[in-house]
């Protein structure tokens, strides 16, 4: 139980990978905190499964106010946490063509939910870290954050590469307040997005170029991501690990 004693909040928890992370936290013996926007059934039945080591809390990461909200009931949830995991992320698409209101709205909207929302979150886990004994950061990032990505969702890509940069940035200037951040960089995961790209492109088109000819499962994303919060991987600080089959590589 290499995790316990810790209480991790894991935003965009009902999705399949945020899913697969608690999980993985929690078999390690750890306390959860689940964030949901919309979906409280599913939140409410994975802190079921989770057999009393977990604990739901709603907020809206689109709004500017999201963040704070979640992070006070985080607080009042568990009393005191020790990491934070922003997982929680959209992929939207808009054509370069697109009129200049559209464009900005999906960019606008990519932003606050992809990276903004975790700037705020990680701002205030950091004040709460440096008073608290220390605490970890982990960003899930993207393969398309250091790549590039498709024209039509150009927005999730900077989102991502952007999320890379606060986690190093952080590492940096906050590893010796005991503060440290690492970031996970997937390429394809099994998830409702990956099955939506599968839908409209064709599967060839998404395992084009992966080595291993397969996606990963989101059970191996929540895997790495508590390996990443035991103590004993400190020096991970400013990594960014790549789950990618071996599909990008640097």
């Amino acid at each position: 139980m290499r995790l316990s004693g810790q209480s991790i909040l894991v935003t965009g928890a009902t999705g399949a990978i945020g899913q697969a992370i608690c999980r993985a936290l929690v078999a390690e013996g750890a306390n959860v905190v689940v964030h949901y926007g919309r979906n409280r059934d599913a939140a409410e039945a994975l802190v079921k499964a989770l057999d009393g080591k977990g604990r739901c809390v709603p907020a809206d990461l689109s709004d500017p106010a999201g963040p704070e909200i979640l992070w006070k009931g985080a607080l009042a949830a568990a009393g005191r946490l020790t990491g934070l995991v922003n997982n929680a992320g959209i992929r939207s698409e808009v054509a370069i063509d697109a009129p200049m209101a559209e464009w900005q709205c999906v960019w606008a909207r990519e932003m606050r939910v992809n990276f903004l929302s975790a700037v705020d979150l990680s701002k205030l886990a950091i004040g709460h870290f440096r008073a608290n004994g220390g605490g970890r950061i982990v960003n899930m990032a993207s393969r398309a954050g250091q790549r590039g990505y498709t024209s039509g969702a150009m927005a999730y890509g900077a989102s991502k590469a952007a999320l890379i940069n606060l986690t190093k940035s952080i590492a940096q200037s906050h590893g010796h307040e005991g503060v440290t951040a690492v970031a996970l960089a997937p390429g394809w995961v099994r998830t409702e997005m990956a099955e939506a790209y599968i839908a409209e492109h064709g599967e060839a088109a998404a395992l084009a170029g992966i080595p291993i000819a397969r996606m990963a499962d989101p059970q191996e994303i929540g895997e790495i991501t508590a390996f990443a919060f035991r103590p004993s991987q400190a020096s991970l600080n400013g990594a960014v690990l790549d789950v990618n089959g071996g599909s990008y590589m640097r």
